[in-house]
């Protein structure tokens, strides 16, 4: 951001950064909350997908117009990104929070930079500073304290949920550090919208393999908090997020992101009546603190 740049520009992406943040935040809220009417994570994953579909079409649709027409390596790597950084992750994270606090939930997703920063070491020779690996040591010391005070409460389903939601938190790294080159071929919100549409296919087609039709009626309430999550806390953070970068850059937005495993773990204890405590507080100050240093250290 240029020196001369005027303070008050900035509030349009600030504020464009932060309800981008609490947006993603709100969606594991609203799965806790459909938990509720007995529905499965399959069974909602596929209103969440179905519902937010015309919305990532018209996203496609109108980042394309005007570009070239998709080659098939250029169909190749939509369908990779879209099946690990939108399918997968999202069905292990639904999947997930049958079994733990969103807050805990919002802590391991929130480990994405040092998974990235994992990947990038083993896979494309990166080499790791003695900053990055105290970052990293810090933030894993935080999940571990809120695991472990979860732990003793609720025992293996604990171990379940917290196994699934890090697999999708991988399965996102993966996405974000093969994604950087397919970025700069098509556009970010091509990207998102092509990638959103192929995961939500599979999503449709995953409840049509494993449930009869009949599974797909589910209490109102169900398909309000579906709509909900599939607007508020899928699309509208996406453009949002995208709309913020394009205003104020990466960096600061990723650093303002910052706010939404605080706003998880407020909407957990207001919402869901999730438990506050030292522990809880301590996990999240130090991922955050790990997750920033390791993020300082990129820029």
């Amino acid at each position: 951001m240029p020196a001369s740049t005027p303070p008050r520009s900035l509030w349009p992406g600030l504020l464009l950064a932060v309800l981008g943040a609490i947006g993603f935040s709100g969606k594991a809220i609203i799965v806790k909350l459909a938990y509720r009417h007995g529905v499965d994570a399959v069974t909602l994953l596929m209103w969440r997908m179905l519902l937010a579909l015309p919305f990532f079409l018209l996203m496609a649709w109108w980042a394309g117009r005007g570009k070239p027409a998709l080659t098939r390596r250029d169909w190749r790597d939509v369908a990779v990104l879209g099946f690990t950084g939108y399918y997968l992750a999202s069905y292990l994270d639904f999947a997930g929070l049958a079994y733990i606090t969103a807050s805990l939930e919002r802590l391991i997703l929130y480990l994405n930079p040092t998974l990235v920063l994992l990947i990038s070491v083993l896979f494309f020779k990166h080499r790791l500073q003695a900053r990055q690996v105290l970052a990293m040591a810090i933030s894993y010391a935080g999940v571990v304290a809120v695991f472990a005070h979860e732990l003793s409460f609720e025992g293996r389903s604990t171990a379940l949920g917290a196994a699934l939601v890090f697999g999708s938190a991988v399965s996102y790294a993966v996405y974000l550090a093969l994604s950087g080159k397919v970025v700069q071929r098509l556009g970010s919100m091509r990207l998102a919208g092509l990638a959103s549409t192929v995961a939500c296919g599979l999503c449709i087609a995953q409840f049509a393999l494993l449930k009869p039709l009949a599974a797909a009626a589910v209490p109102e309430p169900v398909l309000w908090l579906s709509l909900l999550n599939a607007t508020a806390c899928t699309v509208a953070p996406v453009l949002m997020v995208m709309l913020a970068i394009a205003r104020i850059g990466a960096p600061l937005s990723s650093q303002i992101g910052m706010v939404g495993p605080m706003s998880t773990l407020i909407m957990g204890v207001l919402i869901l009546g999730e438990p506050m405590n030292g522990w809880i507080v301590v996990g999240t100050v130090l991922v955050l603190g790990g997750v920033f240093l390791v993020s300082a250290g990129k820029r």
